[in-house]
């Protein structure tokens, strides 16, 4: 018998019915980059208190860590949205990154070494959840068709878990929001990475897109 696959987005659709009425429930959400978070404030800035977590140690050069935080806060000075929403960057260090893809460094990107990263920024960003009394976590992540969004879920459900702070889950893309978000991008002349952001996915890009 075929398992049926989990619809993420229909998970996060229920969550947001069962806030319906009560208290604005706060939302640490994970921000990889301004193009990929245009969509995701649009859609929960409704709903959710949001502090924007800008974690991202895997991006291995630091001019361009610095380039896309200013591009982040650059979209939440100009972008619309309902609700409370503030900025909060995490620490640069990419040596957490280096650690955890130490041995995976050859491995082509959407592998093991990808999930590593997704899990060392989402415990970071339930951590950081936990000591400002968020009521959920989550990420931008998966707004992207790049990144596994089965593994994205299952890590930060082991995570929840774990911690006890709810794991908002998410398939952002659907629906039309990977196509919002090169909408908002262009509209606010966004700047739209070649590459997640490690010496390693840069490299195989290269080969790609011949930088």
């Amino acid at each position: 018998m075929t398992m049926k696959k989990p619809d993420y987005q229909k998970e996060l659709d229920d969550v947001i019915a069962g806030i319906a009425g009560q208290r604005i429930p706060k939302l640490f959400l994970h921000c990889c980059c301004a193009p990929c978070s245009s969509h995701c404030l649009t859609y929960l800035s409704p709903y959710f208190d949001i502090t924007v977590f800008f974690y991202n140690p895997n991006i291995t050069d630091k001019a361009e860590y610095e380039k896309r935080l200013a591009e982040q806060k650059r979209l939440l000075a100009e972008l619309p949205l309902l609700g409370k929403v503030t900025l909060q960057p995490g620490k640069y260090d990419p040596e957490s990154f280096f650690r955890i893809a130490q041995g995976l460094e050859n491995l082509q990107e959407g592998a093991e070494r990808c999930r590593r990263c997704y899990e060392l920024r989402l415990r970071e960003t339930a951590q950081k959840a936990l000591e400002n009394e968020a009521d959920f976590f989550g990420t931008t992540l998966s707004v992207s068709p790049y990144k596994n969004v089965g593994a994205l879920n299952e890590i930060g459900k082991n995570i929840e878990s774990e911690t006890g702070v709810t794991f908002l889950p998410a398939d952002f893309k659907k629906r039309g929001g990977y196509l919002h978000s090169i909408e908002l991008s262009r509209h606010y002349n966004l700047y739209r990475q070649p590459y997640c952001g490690c010496i390693y996915s840069f490299e195989q890009a290269k080969n790609r897109h011949k930088l």
